[in-house]
This record gives C-alpha cells, structure tokens and sequence, in this order.
C-alpha cells in the first residue's frame, strides 16, 4: 500500500477511540408543548438528555421507563471499539491490503449489527405496552425510527447519527475510498 494510504488508515482507526467519549446516536422529537424539541443522547455506555421529562411523557402511553440497564450491550461496546480499531491498525501496520478489506467488512458488520439491536429494542420498547396504561389508541405501536423521521401521535421524532455515530460513517468511507483507489488504481 502507498505510504499515505496507511497513514490515513492508521488515523483512521485510531479516530474510533473517540467515540467511546462522546454521543453515538441521537434522538430528538418535537411536539407542539415542545417546540425546542426534546432530546436523547445514547454514548457508548449511557444515556443522557430530557430523559425524565421523556420517561415521565412515555409512562402516559405504557411505554417502559428508558434506563441505562436496558441496554446489556453497554458493558462490552467500548471493548468492541478497541478491538475494531487494533484491527483496523493491523493493515497499515503490516502492509496489507487484504487485513483493511477485511476491517472493512467487520466496520459494515458492526454497524448492521448495530442497527438491528437497536431496531429489536426499538420495537420491543414501543409494541410492548402496559395494558394499563392511562392513555390508549388502539392498533398504535409507539417504535421510534431507526434512521430518520416518523410521526408518533402529536409528536415527530428523529432518529441519527450524533458525533461518535458520523466518525464510524466517515473512517467507514474513507476506508472504502483507500481500498478502491488501493486495489483499482494502485495494481502494484
């Protein structure tokens, strides 16, 4: 691989490491009581933002009280990032092309994976009600969006990628625009 090649995948993959020390994802909704619009903020071992005030809103509908214990993930996914980024060392380190297609792979994995746990909690969380909850609208499931926008009752809610979460996108493209170049335009 060229020289900077492998020096932009080294920092690339040491860029990971900062996502372990701030937000992931972000989830923001926004009701007509709530202009400014309400917030949360899921890190790589927590959660932060109006999460009173949305438990306290969530409880009115049968929706389960958001706390960090719902999320067993949380106690491995700041190892899984440091192992991502000693694999994602090992290809410029050993000059390999192969091992950073290989990181690639897992990157797209990981961020699958991470998608699916959080679509499976999401529904979980917004199908399983309380039955006795003080307000019902029957037929209505409260799964807040995955990626994106979605009307639920009187408010929207926007789901997506917050600092950490744009870090993962972009080593995941500058990875894929090294490899292209590395294996289309460099044919050494």
């Amino acid at each position: 691989m060229h020289k900077n090649s492998r020096i932009i995948l080294a920092i690339s993959a040491l860029a990971l490491v900062v996502t372990i020390f701030v937000p992931l994802w972000r989830i923001l909704m926004w009701a007509p009581q709530y202009p400014e619009s309400l917030s949360l903020q899921i890190w790589i071992d927590n959660i932060t933002g109006d999460l009173r005030t949305i438990n306290a809103l969530n409880h009115y509908i049968g929706m389960k009280q958001i706390q960090v214990s719902m999320f067993p993930e949380f106690a491995f996914l700041k190892y899984l990032v440091l192992i991502l980024t000693v694999v994602g060392l090992a290809g410029p380190v050993f000059n390999s092309r192969r091992m950073v297609l290989g990181w690639m792979l897992l990157l797209v994995l990981a961020g699958a994976g991470a998608l699916v746990d959080f679509y499976r909690w999401g529904y979980d969380y917004g199908h399983n009600l309380d039955p006795s909850a003080p307000i019902k609208v029957p037929g209505m499931a409260y799964q807040p969006p995955i990626l994106g926008t979605k009307q639920l009752l009187n408010f929207t809610a926007f789901s997506g990628p917050d600092v950490g979460g744009w870090i993962f996108v972009a080593v995941g493209a500058i990875t894929a625009i090294l490899l292209v170049w590395e294996f289309r335009f460099r044919k050494i």
